[in-house]
């Protein structure tokens, strides 16, 4: 099939499959890629996708192996991605005290941080080539100010932002586009475990739509919605002893096995 090809990581579940939808509605070649392929499979059987219009690959960003390997294989299979979207990621509240949740802080860094640069790894000489190409980078708002209990996604999503920030620099000479998009609470399998408010929280299909339209801009960053933009700007600007007032007593999120 012609038509621009986007690769997707974490396509299995939540924003990732929402995103693979948004695209495919507006016509773009998909290339799917998660642990969890036969979820893939079965979505897209239900969707009615042609099988010419999308390919699935077996990764796990945390192995860098993997996910490189994937890249490569799309790039043999279907040719240089228009659009490539680090999606995958984890979310699992840490207590520092525990010695397990070390664990758990070094695997959310190897996914959500590692896996990201792994993910664009294996696209970046072919679109430097091209001189077109665009990289997402999806964190998050909980990257913009820590909150109790969240310590590692909060770092890892604040480390997406400037890993980002610092490879859009990197590669503009090269015409390659790097877009970071900050999502604020979108209802998915992961958020509809927490136990706390989530305000202005978004259906995925309208988050996976306004994801699209700022990376067909090729806006540098974007908040999804404005409105968690705004709160998290406001909170940045908090001084630091009423912001940990504020947040004092505030619900934690499940710690491994909780």
């Amino acid at each position: 099939m012609a038509g621009p090809l986007v690769f997707i990581t974490g396509a299995s579940s939540g924003i990732g499959q929402a995103l693979a939808r948004r695209y495919h509605q507006a016509g773009w070649r998909l290339a799917l890629a998660a642990r969890r392929t036969g979820e893939i499979q079965a979505w897209a059987a239900q969707q009615g996708l042609d099988s010419a219009s999308y390919a699935v690959y077996g990764a796990d960003v945390a192995d860098i192996d993997s996910i490189v390997a994937a890249g490569r294989r799309c790039l043999d299979e279907q040719g240089v991605p228009d659009v490539v979207i680090a999606n995958a990621g984890i979310s699992i509240g840490v207590d520092t005290a525990c010695r397990e949740d070390l664990d758990v802080i070094a695997r959310t860094y190897a996914t959500n941080n590692v896996g990201l640069a792994a993910t664009f790894h294996p696209f970046l000489a072919a679109m430097t080539a091209r001189r077109s190409g665009t990289l997402v980078g999806i964190a998050s708002v909980a990257g913009i100010r820590g909150l109790p209990g969240h310590g590692a996604y909060c770092a890892s999503k604040a480390a997406v932002i400037s890993y980002c920030e610092c490879l859009r620099g990197e590669l503009r000479p090269a015409s390659v586009k790097v877009v970071t998009i900050s999502p604020g609470y979108v209802d998915t399998p992961l958020t509809r475990q927490n136990r706390y408010g989530m305000p202005f929280r978004l259906p995925a299909e309208v988050f996976a739509d306004r994801a699209f339209r700022a990376i067909e801009r090729g806006s540098s960053y974007r908040v999804i919605p404005w409105q968690m933009g705004v709160v998290a700007k406001l909170l940045r600007m908090l001084p630091n002893a009423l912001y940990d007032r504020l947040l004092a007593g505030r619900p934690r999120k499940h710690r491994q096995g909780q």
